[in-house]
């Protein structure tokens, strides 16, 4: 295998005056100068100037920023060796950022004292404060005459094995001839191969020659695509408690099958929902087999078996909260998950009535069993079963909810659930009194998700629908109940720092009467999630002696304007509507009520931090006239 570089001479002063090796080329970037190293010394004090010659606003800021002289110039340097080692790689840093524009005839001069660095010994003492001068001329910009890839893949046979063109990043006649857009064409030739199952696909020559006369970079690259791979054996190493056949099993690259870089990406996101594993990575075999089988270590460190949280909220609608939970993450030793659930809410919500009244808190505890793994790896099987007591303004529900059912992950964008369900339940409330319901159904649902970021999404679409059909035993009654929730993002202006974005989301209940259904399968709207500026679920329908209750359609939808207007702040304003109706389908001369308002965003690791504030447009009694949200992530 032949490694070959080519480029005509860029000085740099008296200290550099050839380039000419693959690694002075490409090893630009992300190294560390072999003269830079830490010295300890006295504190060496400097000025720093950097110069750039006919250059524009946005090449001299590169530059500069590139400069350690310049970007630590208000900190001395670790003695006179430490100032001088910053120099010279500084040479190294400036000629990378001159090769990422397409400037291959420039000259670079770093002056201290008076004194070229690379001239002056390690051990030359310096005045203190010393003065640094860099003048950097950055010369013409080159452009590509030739820009070929020899051994190129050829157009592949599935969609999902597309690669982005190297032509359409840069690497093409007549484009500037950045260093940045060699390297990129590199990587993408190598990928489109490893996409088709070469996995040892590699670069055996790359050829960059400048021609100063016309300012022209000829670059070539070859490839060298190898066999074709397919997946043999997984050996899986580092399990303490885990079954490692089953790991292999988890990882889903059955022998035989094509390699498919992405196959690798998809095992590793699907190790990682196992929520067992500390860590875990592929290391592919150096070479393909006679056979054509790569064999693949697949390296593990399993997390804790047990784990304990507790945690606490507070809401001036809501009161204070508590709720913990015992978490076992690896069951039997294939990652089945045990929880138990207890929660208790409300404390001090009706304080200004009647005092700390435990019949008007909400209470729920349960346990929950998971099993991943079952028929395929991306299907779980899932049951739970809760007891629940929630009381809320338009009623309070005290009963017990039973599930079980498989969720399939079938692509990256696309899940789906399938569950049965029963329960049984008592319900109290102001329209109806007290009442009792047993139901009995079905549960499907499906989800597509294309966003780019989930907490803050600038990009991308999310699908969800939901149907329900049920049996309620004590009015003897079949019913239908249906959702359907659509989301969109634009983003816009440098790195989507506007985004434009929508909600939507419809509903409808077929079958028994509102009196005869649970409240808890009707419709409301309200609240945080919902409709902002209202009281949480206190949008539906007039029952009797003028109550509020639940609806059999919805309807809602959001706009929001999105604004990031530094690293860390963010600015939102946004406007809610929603549309509960007493019928199947709803009418839409019945009021529709709508809320406005404002919002701040700070940015963190997390996600954004998002302070709401909300003011409905046709308040009815028990709305705020002001609302107050806060939480993690975007509204949606």
């Amino acid at each position: 295998m032949r490694h070959r570089l080519l480029v005509a001479s860029l000085a740099v002063a008296t200290a550099m005056t050839q380039v000419s090796s693959a690694s002075a080329f490409f090893g630009l970037f992300g190294s560390r100068d072999a003269d830079e190293v830490e010295v300890i010394g006295e504190p060496q004090n400097y000025t720093a100037e950097v110069t750039v010659l006919d250059a524009e606003t946005a090449l001299e800021r590169k530059l500069r920023n590139s400069s350690t002289l310049w970007n630590d110039r208000d900190e001395p340097a670790s003695g006179a060796g430490g100032l001088l080692a910053k120099a010279r790689g500084d040479y190294r840093r400036l000629l990378a950022a001159l090769y990422t524009e397409g400037r291959y005839g420039g000259t670079i001069s770093i002056r201290i004292d008076g004194r070229e660095a690379a001239d002056i010994a390690p051990d030359t003492p310096l005045a203190n404060p010393a003065t640094v001068v860099v003048s950097i001329d950055p010369g013409p910009e080159f452009r590509f005459g030739e820009a070929s890839i020899i051994n190129e893949a050829p157009p592949p046979q599935s969609f999902r094995d597309e690669v982005d063109d190297p032509r359409d990043e840069g690497y093409a006649p007549g484009e500037v001839a950045r260093s940045t857009a060699i390297l990129r064409a590199e990587r993408l030739s190598v990928e489109a191969w490893r996409q088709q199952g070469h996995a040892k696909a590699e670069i055996v020559e790359r050829r960059v020659e400048a021609a100063h006369d016309a300012d022209i970079v000829n670059a070539r690259i070859t490839l060298e695509p190898g066999r074709k791979a397919y997946y043999g054996p997984i050996t899986v190493q580092g399990t303490e408690r885990m079954d490692p056949e089953f790991v292999a099993f988890m990882a889903g690259l059955p022998l035989g099958r094509e390699y498919d870089p992405d196959d690798i990406r998809r095992a590793g996101e699907r190790l990682a929902r196992l929520d067992v594993f500390r860590a875990s990575r592929f290391q592919e075999a150096d070479a393909i087999g006679p056979d054509g089988l790569l064999p693949i270590d697949l390296i593990v460190q399993e997390r804790e078996l047990r784990r304990f949280g507790i945690g606490g909220s507070y809401s001036t609608v809501d009161g204070l909260g508590f709720e913990t939970y015992w978490l076992h993450r690896n069951l039997f030793g294939r990652a089945e998950r045990l929880r138990f659930d207890a929660r208790v809410a409300g404390i001090g919500r009706s304080l200004d009535r009647d005092g700390f009244d435990p019949r008007d808190f909400t209470y729920r505890v349960g346990v929950s069993f998971e099993k991943p793994g079952v028929f395929t790896p991306d299907t779980n099987y899932f049951a739970s079963l809760f007891g629940t007591r929630e009381v809320l303004d338009t009623y309070t529900r005290t009963g017990v909810d039973a599930t079980s059912g498989f969720s399939h992950v079938f692509t990256e964008e696309l899940a789906g659930r399938f569950a049965v369900n029963a329960s049984h339940a008592e319900f109290e409330d102001d329209a109806f009194g007290t009442r009792q319901f047993t139901t009995a159904g079905l549960f499907g649902s499906l989800t597509f998700d294309s966003r780019d970021d989930v907490p803050n999404p600038t990009r991308g679409y999310f699908g969800e629908a939901m149907v329900e059909p049920f049996y309620e035993f004590q009015y003897g009654n079949a019913a239908f109940r249906s959702t359907l929730e659509g989301r969109t993002y634009y983003g816009f202006g440098q790195d989507s720092r506007f985004v434009l974005a929508g909600r939507a989301k419809v509903g409808t209940l077929v079958g028994p009467s509102i009196g005869e259904t649970p409240p808890d399968k009707l419709f409301f709207a309200g609240g945080g999630g919902s409709v902002r500026g209202y009281a949480f679920r206190n949008i539906g329908v007039e029952g009797p002696f003028g109550t509020v209750v639940g609806g059999k359609s919805l309807i809602e939808g959001s706009i929001e304007a999105r604004a990031q207007v530094t690293d860390t702040i963010g600015l939102v304003g946004f406007a809610d509507a929603g549309l509960v109706g007493a019928d199947s389908v709803p009418d839409f001369n019945e009021d529709v009520r709508i809320g406005v308002g404002a919002g701040l965003r700070y940015f963190t690791g997390l996600g954004p931090i998002r302070l709401d504030v909300a003011v409905p447009l046709d308040p009815r009694p028990g709305d705020p006239s002001v609302a107050f949200y806060v939480g993690i992530g975007q509204a949606f």
